[in-house]
């Protein structure tokens, strides 16, 4: 590795660390860090004593959707979004009244609002953007936050519903009444826009704090996450992490045919239309047993056996913009698994898609998990129209969902994974976003 990589590495690293750390200790620590590269390529106005630092955002630019992030993302050379490198998921705990009251409404509104008015929407609407210079985010609600103010929502399951419908341990449902998650590429972004909303900025960007979340909301729990090239080699324990890999089981993700479109996740009628449900989750991911196969072994059970080693490349560069997974793969699970004995991950997955082969989730954020002990971890947060969509997908890739006797561990890649807690929530439009009532 040159020297300038090296260094830039470990900036992200410092930077990684502060950001799982959280408080405005890591803030400042993250912001010197930061300072270098701000001052160079990323850095686009000048800062002042209580000038921005970052970029600041336009409130009649950000769509009203809060998960409408597509044309706010990096994308790489085939067109592929890139997530942004830096995930703070924080659960929050509801202490407003039931039902919320006007001013609850519009002390969270005016929190939210302070956010946008910040920091850009992701990169701005830049097309050529190298960078999430800016901040996406979205706050979801629970059932059990429903259950206190009114209605659960339709097509909202609690997440315990979810989790024995997949065939999971129930016990592992999230109990927050609500999750924030923010993401960007730049630590001192995450944590300004966190510490902002819990009252420890009077300033953020050079901005007047004019709303918090205290009294309405207080922290439950807190999971970060990072992706990136070459991070999960540099930070975990495990030799046989490929240099380049930006996730830990060595492969990239998020092709555009196994995206869907914005359209296909949005509610599409009802008192929360125009908005979606996040799934979100925590998980384990048992590297030591994936990576004493073979490349050639752990292509085909993350694609599909036809997928050859040489054709996905050492990470799945190789692949471009396409998974290269058809109907006919999918199609194929039965006789792959009698001739090869083993089957794909995206191959079972597809099997989950809708009648125009278009995939029923989108996944927002990924990254390595900070939180996790006991080896690697997996932060996963989806987006959906209904859980049920998610439920559809998650079962697709069971063992017991097929007649056919292959070994769990040949079965794509649920046998190598744990899953520690997942949540189902709901994401208004913005509208309705500052304590909705159903």
């Amino acid at each position: 590795m040159r020297s300038d990589d090296s260094r830039g590495l470990s900036r992200r690293s410092f930077v990684r660390a502060a950001v799982a750390i959280g408080g405005t200790s890591a803030l400042s620590a993250c912001l010197e860090s930061e300072q270098e590269k701000l001052d160079g390529e990323q850095r686009t106005e000048t800062a002042t004593d209580s000038g921005p630092q970052f970029p600041r955002g336009d409130l009649d630019a950000v769509p009203n959707g809060q998960h409408r992030w597509g044309e706010y993302l990096v994308r790489d050379a085939h067109g592929n979004t890139v997530p942004p490198q830096q995930l703070v998921v924080v659960g929050l705990s509801y202490e407003g009244s039931a039902p919320p009251t006007a001013d609850e409404r519009e002390q969270v509104e005016n929190a939210l609002r302070t956010l946008d008015r910040a920091f850009q929407w992701g990169t701005g609407g830049n097309a050529g953007a190298a960078f999430h210079r800016g901040l996406l985010y979205m706050l979801g609600y629970a059932p059990r936050y429903f259950e206190q103010v009114g209605d659960v929502p339709e097509g909202l399951a609690t997440p315990e519903s979810v989790l024995e419908a997949v065939g999971e341990d129930p016990a592992h449902a999230d109990g927050y009444d609500a999750v924030l998650v923010l993401t960007s590429d730049i630590g001192s972004v995450v944590l300004s826009a966190e510490a902002a909303l819990f009252g420890e900025l009077d300033e953020v960007n050079g901005l007047p704090v004019e709303g918090t979340f205290e009294g309405v909301f207080s922290k439950a729990g807190r999971h970060t996450g990072y992706v990136g090239k070459g991070l999960p080699a540099d930070k975990l324990d495990n030799d046989d992490i490929p240099e380049d890999a930006p996730l830990s089981m060595g492969f990239k993700s998020g092709f555009r045919d196994n995206l869907p479109s914005e359209d296909r996740v949005t509610i599409d009628d009802g008192p929360m239309a125009g908005g979606t449900t996040i799934a979100s989750s925590t998980l384990r991911i048992d590297l030591d047993r994936w990576y004493d196969q073979s490349h050639e072994a752990r292509t085909e059970e993350m694609f599909c056996p036809a997928h050859s080693s040489d054709d996905v490349g050492p990470v799945g560069e190789k692949l471009g913009s396409d998974s290269g997974i058809t109907e006919e793969d999918a199609e194929r699970v039965d006789a792959d698994a009698e001739a090869h004995g083993r089957v794909g991950h995206t191959q079972k997955v597809a099997r989950a898609r809708d009648d125009d082969f278009e995939t029923r989730i989108l996944r927002r954020t990924e990254g390595v998990a900070d939180t996790v002990h006991d080896g690697a971890g997996f932060q996963f947060n989806a987006i959906q129209e209904t859980m049920q969509d998610f439920v559809e997908t998650r079962k697709a890739m069971n063992v017991d969902e097929y007649d056919h006797h292959v070994p769990a561990e040949e079965h794509g890649i649920v046998d190598y994974l744990e899953t520690l807690r997942r949540g189902a929530y709901l994401a208004p439009p913005r509208e309705k976003w500052a304590l909705p009532v159903v």
